[in-house]
């Protein structure tokens, strides 16, 4: 089955950095677009950044844009999350997430109802 384990999270103070890393089993990783999702206490999950198969165009929530970075490494069936200039307000559960097996055409998405896997998920937390 699919598994999505992600890393990569931590306790930095607002304006520093993180890299969350999810490594991906049990699917044909190249085939599919991939999305970044966050959860934070109290609040509904929120489609962050997702990316094409091939790693060409990306897709980013207005709140993040200009500092999250979404890549992947198809060789390494791995996906990253370049997180810079973190606030206080980017604290939450971060999740990778891939869509059902056999989904086609792949296509990005920042809705969680177009994904059917997910990881554990990697704590982020930002302090004033």
């Amino acid at each position: 089955q699919v598994q999505l384990v992600e890393s990569g999270g931590g306790s930095v103070q607002a304006g520093g950095s993180l890299r969350l890393s999810c490594a991906a089993s049990g699917l044909t990783f190249r085939n599919y677009a991939m999305g970044w999702f966050r959860q934070a206490p109290g609040k509904g999950r929120e489609g962050v950044a997702s990316i094409y198969t091939g790693g060409d165009t990306t897709l980013y929530a207005d709140s993040v844009k200009g500092r999250f970075t979404i890549s992947r490494d198809n060789a390494k069936n791995t996906l990253y999350l370049q997180m810079n200039s973190l606030k206080p307000e980017d604290t939450a559960l971060y999740y990778c997430a891939s869509p059902p097996v056999g989904t086609w055409p792949p296509t990005t998405s920042l809705r969680s109802t177009d994904f059917r896997n997910w990881g554990q998920g990697t704590q982020v937390t930002v302090s004033a």
